[in-house]
């Protein structure tokens, strides 16, 4: 390994000893038995009287660092004591691990959104606990808001002073985020702001963002890990489509689903007493009495995939027209021969943005965060039994290999919901992110308000439109 070239040397007194330490180049502090890479282990660092203390992170039972990390992860403080060299070899240490953290690009000040009201409704534990210490070591600045009801976070954003952050942190499930994403968009000043770096930290029910970002460097999902991408600054674009009906648009980050996934989701609410279990359980009920949809989709498709479906002309698609302030999403469609449709009857459609729509659904594995496309997962015929099996394999990415699963990736996408094959009176859910966006007749809760009228719907892609603090 190369450790780089020596910056500065010295004797520090550290743990009762006097012993020689060396800066590098590469940004490592070595001493006999051990060395920290700053980059990865070293949180931030205090100078008090004599002493220098670097907060770094630090695997459990770990002895020589440069190795993996897996948690569990341990807060450590090591405490060198320059007593015995000048204060001027003490201020050039400081200012030399100083320059390396400021050469780093870590954000300094944060904005933290925290939903005390998702999932189990342990968001503001977990940020007191394991989000609030990690980000005191790393020396960052933050301002903390608790959510108080739906769409809160949305209105804050909308108007926040972005400039006195270097990103936004929403400790939370999937909906705060997705909350943030569309308050961006939604100002006059989008262009500038959706360019904010947004970090998700796991604390809801789905947590699927948190999940796909972390999975990807095979790390569990957990806060502490979440946390540590966020300190070390690095960042992704993140792919955002644009759902519009007339001039009403919502801004999805994660998925959209109609049919079986849709019911499954919203509708298992009514067991929320069961906890967990509940998904399980009326997954069960829901294959047994099986709902199949008419209806018909249209879609853009990746190069590659344009020999599903029956080739047609380019649909009407949306004008562009939308408010008078914010993004409108995608305006153009490409005049090509790759659009495809589809009709129904369907069991399910799914439109899916990264590879996992919860902790243990990974609902698309071959999704990426920045590939200007949507992975279609899609069943419109599937034998009970088939069924039950396929959604088993959902936890591991399985359920895409069954000769049932239609899986394409797609840049654009017009979705044409019916109702029940044998219900004409009784329609869909469509859910977006966690959320129901539109409800027809006669569906769970139909009484309720939903921003869009279960209808035609088009949805377009921006790749690469907003940024995320992801672990590379």
């Amino acid at each position: 390994m190369d450790h780089g070239e020596m910056v500065l040397s010295g004797q520090v007194t550290i743990d009762g000893a006097v012993t020689q330490v060396t800066l590098t180049t590469g940004g490592q502090l070595q001493w006999p038995g051990r060395c920290l890479v700053i980059k990865k282990e070293v949180l931030g660092f205090s100078v008090e009287g004599s002493q220098i203390k670097i907060r770094a992170i630090v695997e459990r039972g770990a002895g020589i660092c440069c190795g993996g990390y897996q948690s569990p992860l341990l807060r450590k403080t090591f405490t060198f004591d320059f007593q015995s060299i000048s204060e001027e070899s003490l201020r050039l240490w400081s200012h030399k691990l100083q320059e390396f953290l400021d050469s780093l690009g870590r954000p300094k000040r944060l904005f933290v959104f925290v939903n005390p009201y998702g999932g189990k409704k342990s968001a503001s534990k977990i940020f007191h606990d394991e989000v609030k210490p990690f980000l005191e070591d790393a020396n960052i600045e933050y301002e903390v808001q608790e959510t108080k009801y739906q769409l809160h976070a949305k209105e804050v954003v909308h108007s926040l002073d972005l400039s006195k952050y270097d990103g936004i942190v929403c400790v939370s499930g999937d909906g705060i985020l997705v909350e943030v994403v569309n308050g961006l968009l939604e100002r006059e000043d989008w262009e500038t702001a959706i360019k904010t770096s947004l970090g998700v930290i796991p604390a809801g029910t789905g947590n699927g963002m948190a999940k796909s970002l972390l999975d990807s460097v095979g790390e569990p999902c957990t806060a502490s890990n979440a946390t540590l991408s966020i300190i070390r600054g690095h960042k992704r674009l993140l792919d955002v489509a644009t759902i519009s009906q007339g001039q009403t648009k919502f801004f999805s980050v994660l998925m959209l689903a109609w049919g079986l996934i849709a019911d499954i989701d919203i509708e298992s609410e009514k067991y929320r007493w069961m906890g967990s279990a509940r998904i399980d359980f009326y997954a069960l009920q829901r294959i047994v009495f099986l709902r199949r949809y008419n209806g018909c989709i249209r879609f853009l498709a990746a190069p590659g995939y344009e020999v599903h479906g029956e080739p047609i002309k380019l649909p009407d698609v949306c004008s562009g027209d939308g408010p008078k302030s914010g993004y409108c999403g995608p305006t153009v469609y490409p005049h090509n021969s790759n659009w495809r449709k589809i009709d129904g009857p369907f069991i399910s459609v799914w439109l899916h943005n990264v590879p996992w729509g919860a902790e243990h659904t990974m609902a698309a594995p071959d999704a990426h965060f920045s590939d200007g496309y949507l992975d279609l997962v899609l069943i419109k015929d599937c034998p009970k039994l088939a069924l039950l099996s396929l959604l088993s394999e959902l936890n591991n990415g399985g359920h895409v290999k069954s000769p049932h699963v239609l899986y394409i990736k797609v840049k654009a996408f017009v979705l044409e919901p019916g109702s029940v094959v044998d219900d004409p009176s009784k329609g869909g859910i469509i859910d977006v992110d966690g959320e129901v966006l539109a409800r027809g007749r006669r569906t769970y809760k139909c009484e309720k308000k939903t921003l869009m009228a279960y209808d035609r719907l088009h949805i377009g892609v921006d790749q690469g439109l907003a940024s995320i603090f992801s672990p590379i």
